[in-house]
């Protein structure tokens, strides 16, 4: 079993606004994760994002993920210059595309918090680390969609991230089991909707047990 060495992060993966802050209230997230298919799902527009950063920051996030976008480097280069200028907590999603790559190099350049998105090889986690971009967000469950064993393939994305600045922050995780098999092979982060997140912090037996003592408490008179 692989030694673990970075402590690991839940992200909330969201723009349900009023799910997103009770995660954040409760102090169980350490940020959260969009893309422009999450905030159009959410029934968000772009001109939204400057009032969802500040709400998320207001209510602690300490990283809020918004992605950039643009068919050129220059596009997505002058709109990650806008997702920045939210503040000191915002950090730039970029896809993995030869123009994505580019980009995140000049971000990464300029002091970013830089995230390359949709990372489905190997070699791509190498390139990501060797410009020294932060994160990589591979999706679990699009590459078993696409008959590939995302179980075995992201753990391979992190080794060759080893020694670099870069971690592996995995995406598309559809239960809690996804969660603790990555984590058990030596993957450190983690973004999931606001019901993967319930799986992780419930369990049928810990909800009873906790009845169970509020009602021995009732009987010794608290």
């Amino acid at each position: 079993m692989p030694v673990v060495a970075i402590a690991p992060r839940l992200y909330v993966d969201s723009a349900d606004t009023e799910r997103v802050s009770r995660l954040l209230a409760a102090g169980v997230v350490h940020g959260v994760t969009t893309n422009p298919t999450i905030l159009e799902r959410g029934g968000r527009t772009a001109t939204e994002i400057p009032d969802l950063y500040a709400r998320w920051e207001g209510e602690g996030a300490r990283e809020i993920f918004f992605q950039t976008w643009g068919a050129s480097r220059d596009e997505l280069l002058r709109n990650a210059e806008t997702i920045r200028a939210l503040g000191d907590r915002v950090a730039v999603k970029v896809p993995a595309t030869a123009e994505g790559f580019a980009t995140a190099s000049a971000l990464v350049a300029d002091g970013a918090t830089v995230l390359i998105t949709a990372v489905y090889s190997v070699a791509q986690a190498l390139a990501a680390a060797s410009i020294g971009a932060a994160y990589i967000a591979p999706y679990l469950g699009r590459l078993r969609d696409a008959g590939v064993d995302g179980d075995a393939l992201i753990p391979e994305m992190q080794a060759v991230c080893a020694g670099s600045a870069t971690n592996v922050l995995a995406a598309s995780l559809r239960s809690a089991d996804d969660i603790v098999s990555l984590r058990l092979a030596g993957v450190p982060y983690f973004t999931a909707a606001p019901d993967v997140l319930d799986q992780v912090l419930q369990h049928s037996v810990s909800d009873s047990s906790a009845v169970e003592f509020d009602a021995a408490m009732g009987r010794i008179g608290a």
